[in-house]
């Protein structure tokens, strides 16, 4: 423990941040790095609790009280080597994870909790400006072959963990760029292309093989690809948007968020042209969704230059402190201002919609009602429309942002006969094993929408599981930090 009265000599700083004004202005990071005295202060907060629920609330275990220990101490190195044995990708979930150890932080009880996603990324780009990040390619190979489809945060957590172990990987991609979501979901203000671009590199360096503009089940077919490999990791993500079905929906002017968002990612990446049809430039933007992907589409609306931006949500506004029925060290459901939320629009909550209305094929207005949450008896909640209090929203470009349902999957099941859950994602056991033999799954086509964390940790453990598939003995891949650390 760096510091034993840290955490009462020393308050929260969060990273500052670029000038509202200013970011809105281009497609930067807004989020700046911390000075290095105050980087040690905020690891000195880490009071190194008996049990450290901090790395119980992450998914990968990360040994939160081990890195800043040795910030607090000044060895970087070492933070680094402690926070990459658990996580591949530092410096991704140092800039876009929500951080539920943070909310498992014993601190927040009382307090702020420590800054433990900022130093993640503290510790990440320290590394990479000093040069600790190099390639370690295996020192031998196995023979055997692994296919690892797709390349968004869990495919690429995958195909590091099975390199790592000696196996020749190749992923294969359908965009014509490595990255999935990370590449053309997640706009360039939350994490610019060239930290995605250089760890691929690293990868690259490594010996993982990369085949992008692969689509799986066309160019090659699903069972092909098992035929070919000894064996095959499905990290396809979950993309498909639920779909707004009311009346008018066939009207222009309505977009699917990651429709917006990857035009925009291309266009900032120089592959592309604004197109007027895909821009907010000058628009009433309405966004249909409140979570992570509202929010993208808000923080880009405003940089478009939008006339105005209105986010809409169904369920009513979360409380501004935890509910009785939301004790530490649960996620706190309370409300939550996002960083496009603070740089403007207007939200509201509790918003049903009901119709959408235009004139010569073209989106003009939304037609929505208040809903309630009611309970009849002991039976679950359900919206109920309030009487009289329906509103008109005058609309240029509707955002539906309302979340995801689960992957595409279609051929996989028609070329491999993969089992499907009944939600309608890919079926798997404890291993990670898909009903197919020799075909893995990891992240959201098997868990549904979640977050990144969970797919870089579903990628790590899919991994070892393919690893003992492939050797016949148990794997020497390392474990989570949690399990390592809990039993």
């Amino acid at each position: 423990m760096g510091k034993p009265t840290g955490f009462l000599e020393w308050n929260r700083r969060p990273a500052p941040k670029r000038e509202k004004a200013e970011r809105v202005q281009d497609w930067k990071e807004f989020v700046l790095p911390l000075a290095p005295d105050e980087a040690k202060r905020q690891a000195g907060r880490c009071m190194d609790c008996g049990v450290p629920f901090c790395q119980q609330g992450c998914p990968l275990g990360n040994p939160i009280p081990d890195f800043n220990d040795a910030v607090y101490n000044g060895r970087w190195k070492a933070a680094y080597l402690a926070l990459s044995g658990t996580n591949n990708f530092p410096e991704f979930t140092g800039r876009l994870c929500p951080a539920p150890c943070e909310a498992a932080c014993v601190l927040s009880i009382n307090q702020d909790a420590v800054t433990i996603e900022q130093m993640e990324k503290e510790i990440a780009e320290r590394a990479f400006a000093e040069g600790w990040v190099t390639p370690r390619p295996p020192a031998t190979r196995t023979g055997r072959r692994v296919a690892v489809v797709g390349s968004g945060p869990a495919g690429l957590a995958a195909a590091a963990q099975l390199n790592q172990a000696g196996h020749t990987v190749t992923v294969y991609e359908r965009d014509d760029r490595l990255g999935g979501l990370m590449r053309y979901g997640i706009p360039d203000f939350k994490m610019e292309k060239s930290v995605l671009d250089r760890r691929i590199a690293v990868m690259e360096a490594e010996g993982v093989q990369f085949r992008t503009g692969v689509d799986v089940g066309k160019e090659i077919g699903f069972k092909a690809l098992r035929e070919q490999h000894d064996a095959v990791v499905l990290a396809m993500g979950a993309r498909k948007a639920r779909e707004l079905e009311v009346p008018g929906r066939e009207l222009e002017g309505v977009l699917p968020a990651m429709q917006f968002l990857e035009h925009q990612n291309r266009v900032v990446s120089g592959l592309a042209t604004l197109d007027p049809r895909l821009s907010a430039a000058g628009k009433r933007v309405l966004i249909l969704g409140g979570g992570d992907t509202g929010s993208d589409c808000l923080g880009t609306s405003i940089r478009q230059g939008a006339t105005s931006v209105t986010q809409v949500e169904l369920m009513p506004a979360p409380p501004q402190v935890r509910a009785a029925d939301n004790p530490w060290p649960r996620w706190p459901l309370v409300f939550r201002t996002s960083s496009s939320q603070e740089e403007g629009g207007v939200r509201e909550f509790g918003f049903m919609t009901k119709h959408l209305s235009g004139q010569d094929g073209r989106l003009q207005a939304l037609h929505a009602v208040k809903v309630e949450p009611r309970r009849e008896g002991d039976g679950p909640f359900r919206l109920v429309e309030a009487p009289g209090t329906e509103v008109t929203h005058e609309v240029d470009l509707l955002i539906l942002a309302m979340g995801f349902t689960g992957p595409d999957t279609a051929q996989l099941s028609e070329q491999l006969g993969v089992k499907l859950s009944p939600r309608g994602t890919v079926q798997i056991d404890k291993g990670f094993a898909t009903s197919v033999d020799g075909v893995f799954c990891a992240g959201d086509a098997g868990r549904g929408a979640s977050l990144i964390v969970w797919a870089l940790s579903e990628g790590r453990e899919a991994a070892k599981a393919v690893d003992t598939y492939l050797s016949g003995l148990p794997s020497a891949l390392p474990t989570r930090g949690r399990d390592a650390a809990f039993g």
